[in-house]
């Protein structure tokens, strides 16, 4: 980075000096008159790849960002100069302040290239903080390396609207994903273990096992036993007064092998691991069985760290996470494996948002993870609450499309949360309506066609029947719509004319093209002025279904209302399941659909606004823990693949300076 040493060792003198005050001395707050310092970006053209933008930027100690926002020094956990995690104790402080504006970033049905909706979200927050002088704070999900390293590339935003430092923001950051990588996988490790065990002892060997006598002759219950023991309605706290049925009913789950669903996780795109056999070790012998790996990023317990609200209530989601039925018909979850205790410990410390900073020197709240096709695709409700205490506008995130990120933002985040967006911001390209119009296939990678790069005001038409969709639907949660058009070079005048013209007809506020990629906020001024304007209009935020509903009900309401679907067809499997899962008394809960994100069907070559279509769904999954459950739609896939041609072939370290070079 081009800031001096010096300003480092300054901040880093601070934090010492503040943290040497004396133990018992009062917290001291941080000046609430600190005036925010915008970076001066340097433009030039042609834009530099974004590493190069990244790393020759100035960049402010984090300490100072923490500072202009009013946070104290003893609120964070320093992860180096320029990152770090902010304490949940922040939101006891900070309870009875007023919360700030809430904008969601959503966007059309991308191509495969993506359509710049983080870039814009970075954008249009360095318009808010650096250029019309607002307190502003952009919430938004950590990268999984799956992407990084395959097809799309770093999520840190693009041009001069980014996430700094980039290399941090996309590799490791302050290893959440990892922890939730290490957590799952713990609990798949317990699950095969325990289904093992069962098998080769009886139940006083399992209990003696369970229960040992120590030293002293005495046998005590761990914290989660006790836990399984309310559940069982067994009021006990002494293992020595278990009567034999207890003991049997404690020891042994009796699980149903056919009904596991708790795979593995590898937060890289490794399409090998999708189907597996494991148990072939010569300890193993007889337990051999199939099983997989889905990308970490799709893990219930990364929508546990994205949906939580403090670390009692991940605990108590950890506890109720499914792992199998017993032989009974009754679920059995990581609290009855003894595993949640160990799971909260693993993450202890991701449940604290990751504090970094734009291009522009305005903060960015990182946490939680992606992928709305294969999950809930939100940053999380923790760095939401606290970046609404301290910001006047807080500007986030849903993943892909709106048809999947934007609803299960409202129907799944918002129920969780009790927070109410006051606009929406739905990202638009001429590439991307050109596309929906008939546009030759988008492939990353390889060259746009010559339809995508010369004006051609009739296949743009043609393709406007996507955006109107998408802007219809959103208007059918109640709330306020502005169509940003993300600019690209070889867009035309004419064209941004008719989308600008089109939006409006629509039924959007406004409709105004972003320069933001090229110009950093000041291209995105004018669509922060009009976000401005529409979160002071008054909204009437509804759901789009009742949690009382079926869970077909629901399903098909999201397939009807905003898919546009004629119909929903169920296989044998989902049908069970959805019969197991009623009895259980999870169909109370919202519904996460795992769909492609390349079109409103289940087909990805299906654009534009497609009708007369019926979708199917192949299985669903109940993530109690995170709270909702999960159908999956046609041949959707949790693990993604690598192509031919990766990201990671231009990924290598300069040896001399130590710089990261060609992440995107």
């Amino acid at each position: 980075m081009a800031t001096k040493a010096k300003s480092v060792k300054k901040a880093v003198k601070k934090v010492a000096t503040l943290s040497t005050k004396g133990k018992n001395a009062a917290p001291r707050a941080a000046k609430t008159l600190v005036k925010f310092k915008a970076i001066k970006l340097k433009l030039l053209r042609p834009v530099p790849s974004d590493i190069n933008i990244a790393q020759a930027s100035n960049i402010k100690p984090i300490m100072q960002v923490a500072e202009e926002l009013g946070i104290r020094p003893d609120e964070l956990e320093l992860y180096g100069p320029y990152k770090a995690k902010i304490k949940l104790e922040i939101l006891e402080r900070l309870k009875n302040k007023p919360n700030g504006k809430y904008i969601d970033v959503t966007a059309i049905t991308p191509t495969p290239l993506g359509e710049g909706k983080t870039t814009t979200t970075v954008g249009l927050s360095q318009a808010l903080g650096a250029h019309l002088g607002k307190k502003v704070i952009t919430a938004i999900r950590q990268p999984s390396q799956g992407p990084t390293f395959g097809i799309k590339g770093g999520a840190a935003g693009g041009g001069y609207s980014q996430v700094i430092p980039m290399e941090e923001f996309n590799l490791h950051l302050t290893g959440d994903i990892h922890a939730i990588t290490a957590s799952h996988n713990l609990t798949a490790a317990a699950l095969d273990a325990r289904v093992m065990h069962e098998k080769q002892q009886d139940d006083e060997k399992l209990f003696n096992a369970l229960c040992p006598v120590d030293k002293k002759g005495n046998r005590k219950f761990s914290p989660t036993m006790l836990r399984r023991l309310k559940k069982l309605g067994i009021k006990k706290t002494d293992p020595n007064k278990l009567t034999p049925q207890e003991r049997t009913r404690f020891v042994r789950l009796d699980i149903d092998e056919s009904t596991i669903t708790w795979r593995r996780v590898v937060d890289i795109n490794d399409r090998f691991l999708r189907e597996i056999q494991v148990g072939l070790g010569k300890d193993e012998i007889g337990f051999e069985h199939r099983s997989g790996y889905d990308i970490t990023v799709a893990s219930e317990i990364m929508a546990v760290l994205a949906l939580t609200t403090s670390l009692e209530d991940m605990r108590e989601r950890f506890g109720k996470m499914i792992v199998a039925t017993d032989k009974r018909g009754e679920a059995v979850t990581a609290e009855d494996l003894g595993v949640a205790g160990a799971i909260t410990v693993l993450m202890k410390d991701a449940i604290k948002p990751n504090m970094m900073q734009t291009l522009e020197g305005t903060p960015a709240l990182v946490h939680a993870g992606p992928f709305a096709n294969i999950a809930h695709g939100q940053s999380s409700i923790i760095a939401d609450k606290i970046a609404l205490k301290l910001a006047d506008y807080v500007v986030t995130e849903s993943g892909f499309g709106a048809d999947i990120g934007m609803e299960k933002f409202f129907d799944i985040k918002c129920r969780y949360s009790g927070l109410i967006p006051n606009a929406v911001v739905m990202v638009a390209t001429v590439r991307a309506l050109k596309m929906h119009g008939g546009g030759p296939k988008v492939v990353a990678g390889k060259p746009l066609a010559s339809e995508y790069t010369d004006e051609n005001l009739a296949l743009l038409k043609a393709g406007l029947a996507n955006l109107e969709r998408h802007i219809q639907n959103a208007k059918k949660f109640g709330v306020n719509v502005i169509v940003a058009i993300n600019s690209f070079a070889t867009d035309t005048p004419a064209e941004i004319e008719l989308i600008r013209k089109s939006a409006l007809e629509f039924g959007a506020m406004d409709a105004i093209l972003s320069t933001h990629w090229a110009d950093g906020g000041a291209g995105a001024k004018k669509l922060a002025e009009a976000v401005v304007k529409a979160a002071e209009q008054p909204s009437k935020f509804e759901f789009l279904y009742s949690l009382d509903a079926s869970i077909k009900n629901k399903i098909e309401t999201i397939a009807k209302e905003i898919y546009r679907a004629d119909g929903v067809d169920y296989s044998q499997e989902a049908e069970e399941q959805i019969a197991r899962y009623t009895r259980l008394g999870f169909d109370k809960l919202p519904i996460c659909m795992a769909k492609t994100h390349l079109s409103f069907t289940t087909d990805a070559t299906k654009k534009g606004a497609p009708t007369g279509f019926r979708v199917s769904v192949r299985e669903i999954r109940a993530s109690v823990g995170a709270g909702f459950l999960y159908p999956i739609l046609g041949d959707m896939r949790t693990m993604p693949g690598l192509g031919t041609r990766p990201s990671f072939y231009d990924i290598d370290l300069d040896l001399k300076t130590g710089r990261v070079l060609g992440l995107f």
